[in-house]
């Protein structure tokens, strides 16, 4: 298989496609929006509902797992039962769960609500990307939609703590869910107008056993990446990631003997996906593990405020952004695999500004992350382009599910074994045996119980054991990123 720059095939979209666009690009943001504002609510939600820290947790991540969970399920079933239909319904059942998020009255209440809102989101993302590549069928066009389609889901993510600082400076904290309210409201009445519907006649029945395996399987591992992060090496996460990984073997053999599976092993197969899943994976997990060690920089070592940091943010999302929009642009002059190639090297330079930061480089800092994040989008847009591209029209659900599953599991995999990284080398630089060698958010909370002097003098060793830890992880995202440019030369140069 040969990969050639984009090129127009005389199948070209017409206005109504691109308005059709414009409506998927509406959920898309929304759902990479809702994420970002949470973060800034959840002090606010937590002291009104009284929610303990368990139950803060699964306000935070339940929307995640059970997004995760469900993805492999939605992108299939939208192949059976209709993309469009998929959407709506999925648009619609956001929008009630949002409203019973904005007006919960208790913790356990809200943890349902979002619960509700993960699976609704995963019914979003696949069924997008999905009716994009029905609707633009030259390779030139589509690479445009989806660049387009991966701004918004970025730009939404930069806009996330923007918007939500906004939002409770102004209303109350369930304000922030409401939000997508009357987005989802416009898709329902747009939908059927502008967009396409599409399914494959023979895909067959949804397999409920196969569902119940999917989740079985990929919860756990979900769940123990995140224990890894908080907690290190142990039982409860080995033992919940042994128990994903030997239920997911369960799960493979069971697609391999139905004729018309959940998941189609068969994409595996396509050179252009063997090459762009994994690639997507590594990369979205290194951007992740380094912005979790920088933004924890901006407002520790720093020390700037919760509304000053979420603005010092906004660049990271917007350089990803930024890269996915101009993607297809170099592509004029440049190959896919070279622009893909030349975008992770620049990576790997501007982590040489965060490799070599201080205690007060709050600019070098926000700045290299930034270019890291914007020579990482022509990867995830051309990936992406490559995964849903490459396969069959009735399989584009399944392929698009591949596709965001990857980028879902390379970030927890990343935040988990990059953050727990970052952690072990802030202990071992600090001294003493208090909890200000837990974290360094732990030793800013104990020095506000010290008088000024020692507080200052704990605040300086945190921030140097904490700037350590950012220096050795942006090192490690470095030789990640030159290691996967030079793989990625030699899998897709010949293709």
């Amino acid at each position: 298989m040969r990969i050639a720059p984009l090129a127009e095939t005389g199948l070209r979209a017409g206005w109504r496609e691109w308005t059709g666009l414009a409506v998927l690009i509406l959920p898309t943001l929304l759902v990479a929006l809702d994420i970002g504002v949470l973060f800034l609510a959840l002090p606010h939600l937590s002291s009104e509902l009284g929610a303990s820290g368990a139950q803060q947790l699964w306000i935070t991540d339940g929307y995640g797992f059970m997004f995760a969970g469900f993805l492999i399920t939605m992108g299939t079933l939208g192949d059976r039962i209709g993309r469009r239909r998929l959407l709506l319904t999925g648009a619609a059942a956001f929008t009630a769960a949002s409203v019973l998020a904005a007006y919960s009255t208790s913790a356990e209440m809200l943890i349902a609500a979002r619960v509700l809102l993960g699976v609704a989101g995963a019914t979003l993302s696949p069924s997008t990307l999905a009716l994009i590549s029905n609707m633009f069928r030259d390779e030139r066009q589509r690479g445009v939609a989806i660049s387009f389609w991966a701004t918004s889901q970025f730009g939404g993510a930069a806009l996330g703590p923007i918007v939500g600082g906004l939002m409770l400076e102004h209303f109350w904290w369930g304000s922030v869910f409401l939000l997508g309210v009357p987005v989802m409201c416009l898709l329902l009445v747009a939908g059927p107008l502008l967009l396409p519907e599409y399914r494959n006649p023979d895909a067959g029945r949804l397999d409920l056993a196969s569902v119940a395996l999917s989740l079985a399987a990929v919860l756990p591992v979900i769940y123990g990446i995140k224990e890894l992060a908080v907690g290190g090496p142990g039982g409860p996460a080995a033992g919940a990631i042994a128990v994903g990984l030997a239920l997911g073997v369960v799960f493979v053999r069971r697609q391999l003997r139905l004729e018309n599976p959940l998941l189609n092993l068969p994409l595996f197969a396509l050179p252009a996906i063997r090459a762009a899943l994994p690639a997507m994976l590594i990369a979205s997990g290194a951007l992740a593990g380094t912005s979790l060690l920088t933004t924890q920089y901006v407002q520790s070592v720093i020390r700037l405020s919760p509304g000053e940091a979420g603005l010092w943010q906004a660049p990271t999302g917007l350089g990803i952004a930024a890269g996915t929009l101009l993607a297809p642009l170099a592509l004029r002059r440049l190959k896919p695999v070279t622009t893909m190639v030349a975008g992770l090297a620049l990576s790997a330079v501007a982590l040489l500004l965060v490799v070599q930061a201080g205690g007060d480089s709050l600019i070098p800092v926000v700045a290299g992350i930034a270019v890291v994040a914007f020579g990482v989008g022509p990867l995830f847009v051309l990936g992406t382009g490559m995964v849903v591209g490459s396969a069959p029209p009735e399989k584009a659900g399944s392929a698009a599910a591949l596709s965001e599953t990857s980028n879902m599991f390379g970030s927890t995999l990343g935040l988990a074994v990059l953050g727990s990284i970052g952690a072990a080398i802030y202990r071992h630089r600090m001294t003493g045996d208090d909890a200000a060698r837990e974290n360094v958010a732990a030793a800013t909370a104990m020095a506000d119980r010290l008088p000024a002097e020692r507080a200052e003098d704990l605040l300086q060793a945190a921030g140097v054991a904490f700037t350590t830890a950012m220096n050795t992880v942006a090192a490690i995202g470095a030789v990640i990123f030159v290691v996967l440019a030079v793989m990625l030369h030699f899998t897709l140069r010949r293709r």
